[in-house]
């Protein structure tokens, strides 16, 4: 027997930042060693996502319960994965993906299956007594990223007039982790104190940012962009911004409609409208600019901007290889964001991100909407060295977790740490 041959797994229904049910997983090792793990869920979801189970049971929690997860936790997934090599990430998840047996984790739930394969991680990683960022990536793992802070929110984010969901900033003049942090708080400040004077709202959406009504998307940039002065930094030398649109959420059988302003695109239209916003404000990315099926009109995004700017397939990829490598072969995008509950395990997350790489894609750890405190992707962003990460606005102790956890990987690694500089972010 190894000491961390995979002894008993359980689940328990617990709740996201939004108030609605999740599932929590723990994993017992035979030393006894234990890890935990929490799933987040979004609101912007793609269609090629893997299937999150909810119960339907419309007497509890409107029927978004994870009953029945929790339940395939504790008794199909332990069958499954027990007296297993917790070490061995792959072979966790290949166990647990036969006893679902389908192509989108529908039968048992993505959402569970991820659960446990990063419980199971996670023990390893402290019965082998390592940080689980040296776990997932070895001694190579010191590459902290730069946050894209999501300082304002729109879309299906928040309830105001603002169409594009984030818009985020992006510290590329810092010299460490904690100076990037640091910065970005204090625009955030800033950002509030503008938004204050004018009498408008400083609530904050699901991500932590402000959620003001403003005249235009535009309008949204032009006020980060005087927040970033008024905090005594200078755009594009300090700070970028960058955009996501979840634009599937607009597309239609007739194109894009806008469904706050009401403004319609056809994809020509949409990307140039892209163009122009790149054009006119220190924009260094754009998320899923256009919808997850139009990828005809993302081969034509790529030709125009991807030599300029980062262009990131959220909804185009769900962190899944084959729609990753269609991407590729198309040219379509230069940039994957990673959300490993898009896919449902550790291991096929890894594959992701290991795929972007070998294509010269950048890739981006991140946060979904309905957070928990868990910081799997804090400790996955050093592991595999996404250098870059989303996990919203210093505002919600569920994101701001991610960013403690972050300087606390920075700290200890002392010397060794590396914070990547404006080159990194040389994409096309």
């Amino acid at each position: 027997m190894y000491f961390t041959e995979i002894e008993k797994v359980t689940g328990g229904e617990i709740l996201d930042s939004r108030g609605n049910p999740t599932v929590r997983a723990v994993v017992t090792l035979a030393d006894g060693t234990s890890g935990s793990a929490n799933v987040p869920s979004g609101a912007s979801t793609g269609k090629f996502e893997a299937h999150e189970l909810r119960d339907g049971d419309f007497s509890r929690y409107g029927g978004k319960g994870t009953q029945n997860a929790v339940k395939n936790i504790s008794d199909a997934l332990n069958n499954a994965v027990r007296g297993l090599d917790a070490r061995d990430t792959y072979a966790v998840d290949a166990a647990m993906k036969a006893a679902d047996g389908t192509p989108d984790k529908s039968k048992l739930g993505a959402n569970a299956i991820l659960a446990v394969s990063i419980a199971a991680a996670r023990a390893a990683a402290a019965a082998l007594e390592q940080p689980l960022y040296r776990f997932l990536g070895g001694v190579a793992a010191n590459t902290l990223p730069v946050p894209m802070m999501n300082i304002l929110n729109g879309g299906a984010h928040a309830a105001n007039n603002i169409d594009v969901q984030e818009f985020m900033i992006m510290p590329v003049g810092a010299a460490s982790f904690r100076e990037a942090l640091r910065q970005c708080s204090e625009v955030f400040h800033a950002l509030a104190d503008i938004l204050k004077s004018r009498g408008l709202s400083t609530a904050v959406g699901d991500e932590g940012g402000f959620a003001p009504n403003l005249d235009s998307d535009e309008a949204a940039i032009s006020v980060i962009l005087e927040a970033v002065e008024k905090a005594g930094y200078k755009p594009e030398k300090d700070f970028r911004i960058a955009l996501d649109a979840a634009s599937s959420e607009w597309k239609g059988d007739d194109g894009y409609v806008l469904p706050k302003s009401g403004q319609h695109f056809t994809s020509e239209e949409l990307i140039s409208h892209w163009e122009k916003l790149s054009e006119k404000y220190p924009i260094i990315s754009i998320e899923d600019g256009l919808a997850e099926e139009d990828w005809d009109g993302w081969k034509r995004l790529s030709e125009r901007l991807s030599g300029k700017i980062q262009l990131v397939g959220d909804d185009l990829f769900v962190t899944n290889t084959e729609r990753i490598n269609k991407g590729i072969s198309l040219c379509c995008a230069n940039s994957v964001l990673i959300k490993p509950n898009q896919i449902g395990t550790l291991s096929e997350t890894l594959e992701a991100i290991k795929t972007a790489h070998k294509a010269h894609y950048t890739a981006i750890s991140s946060h979904r909407s309905g957070e928990t405190a868990d910081t799997l992707i804090a400790d996955l962003a050093v592991g595999m060295n996404t250098r870059q990460i989303k996990t919203g606005a210093p505002s919600r102790s569920e994101r701001v977790e991610k960013y403690n956890r972050l300087l606390a990987i920075e700290e200890e690694l002392g010397n060794s740490a590396f914070y990547p500089q404006m080159s990194a972010f040389n994409v096309g």
